[in-house]
């Protein structure tokens, strides 16, 4: 039936993310996306994988030879819609898998029903039902129901015979004014049937952070990770935002900025450990950093958030929990953090948390000039952290 390629879109942002990459967050030890790039990964099947995204979003292809073996890396668009066609693009396969990176619980099987639908009738999508009742909203108002009979949710990944795709972008471009939310929708506005599949109800699309501790959940009970008990691997966000404040010598991910400005906190206000404290603290429900240690008190005025983690990292193991993975994101106009200082703080915050380098990434952003982070008078910090129980790997 011909050779079959997949297409992993991965160029977008994680706007409802907190700032996080929800891309490359940790997952049982893995980034989301390496998930997402597996499940349609069918050497049997798939001769090519091509995954759309910017280089720095792929760094840990270096720790997972498998994949970075097989996937040829190609620059996204503006869009989605732009991005899949520079995938498709850059195939010569007769058949396209399409999925998305946020995509980490769509299983192999799914992929090769999905395809083998297309290779036979051209185009097919997996859907699954929607149980809930779908109400017509306007101004704060339930202005209606909607039947949902014959309602589906679509997923990915969906598959087209590259054909059909082509013939579709002939009256409608990718670079085009109109918008598809996905191919299905661009293909039946052309006029061309597409076939429904049944899909996978743990076939999440990661949009939140509550959303990463359901999809390692569902991976976790796959791969029988700590299997009847739920405590074995979990997964926590937490975030910290000071500002500037009279004086200098800038503490700022476990390392010194001599030259520049203090935060401003009860504490030294370093955002970046204070957000990955109550990141483990959330992953082991342990409450939060302000309930260890009060603002109020007097005895932890002025403390460095080095001791306030080392505080945290003793309940966590009380607890019987230990650090495993590591994903913080920075954001503030100032001071610039080149590549050197983000591999200072990697390897401070690794050596604090008592695990492997490779396990932690810290990333920066300007703000995009936008708040009180990017016009300079604050810095904050995101952190998602997995723990995993004493013993579990």
């Amino acid at each position: 039936m011909g050779p079959v390629d997949a297409v992993v879109v991965a160029a977008g942002g994680s706007e409802r993310m907190g700032g996080l990459d929800k891309l490359t967050v940790p997952l049982l030890g893995r980034p989301l996306l390496a998930w997402a790039c597996e499940a349609v990964d069918l050497p049997d099947l798939v001769a090519r994988l091509i995954v759309v995204a910017p280089a720095g979003r792929l760094v840990w292809l270096d720790d997972e030879p498998t994949l970075r073996a097989r996937i040829t890396v190609v620059p996204g668009g503006p869009r989605r819609q732009e991005s899949v066609a520079a995938g498709v693009r850059a195939s010569d396969a007769t058949t396209v898998l399409i999925h998305d990176g946020a995509r980490p619980l769509a299983t192999p099987d799914l992929a090769r029903r999905v395809a083998e639908a297309a290779q036979r009738d051209g185009a097919a999508v997996p859907v699954v039902p929607i149980t809930e009742t779908i109400k017509r909203v306007a101004r704060g108002r339930v202005r209606g129901t909607v039947p949902r009979d014959d309602l589906a949710a679509a997923q990915t990944p969906q598959a087209f015979r590259r054909e059909l795709l082509e013939r579709a972008w002939e009256g409608r471009p990718p670079g085009g004014a109109e918008t598809w939310t996905d191919e299905a929708a661009l293909l039946e506005a052309a006029g061309i049937p597409v076939r429904a599949i049944e899909g996978d109800p743990d076939n999440l699309k990661v949009t939140v952070p509550a959303d990463l501790a359901r999809a390692e959940k569902v991976l976790a009970a796959r791969l029988g990770v700590g299997a009847g008990d739920r405590r074995a691997v979990r997964t926590g966000f937490g975030q910290d935002r000071h500002p500037f404040g009279p004086g200098s010598g800038l503490s700022l991910g476990a390392i010194h900025i001599a030259e520049a400005p203090a935060l401003f906190g009860h504490s030294d206000g370093d955002v970046v450990l204070h957000a990955i404290a109550d990141a483990l603290l959330g992953a082991a429900a342990l409450g939060d950093l302000g309930r260890l240690f009060p603002a109020e008190d007097p005895s932890t005025g002025g403390i460095a958030s080095r001791s306030l983690l080392r505080g945290v990292l003793a309940r966590l193991g009380e607890a019987g929990y230990e650090p495993r993975d590591l994903d913080v994101t920075i954001v503030g106009a100032r001071p610039r953090l080149g590549a050197v200082r983000l591999e200072a703080m990697r390897e401070a915050i690794a050596a604090l948390l008592g695990i492997e380098v490779g396990r932690v990434s810290v990333k920066a952003s300007s703000g995009n000039l936008s708040g009180d982070e990017g016009a300079g008078r604050v810095v904050s910090a995101r952190a998602v952290a997995t723990v995993a129980e004493r013993g579990t790997g």
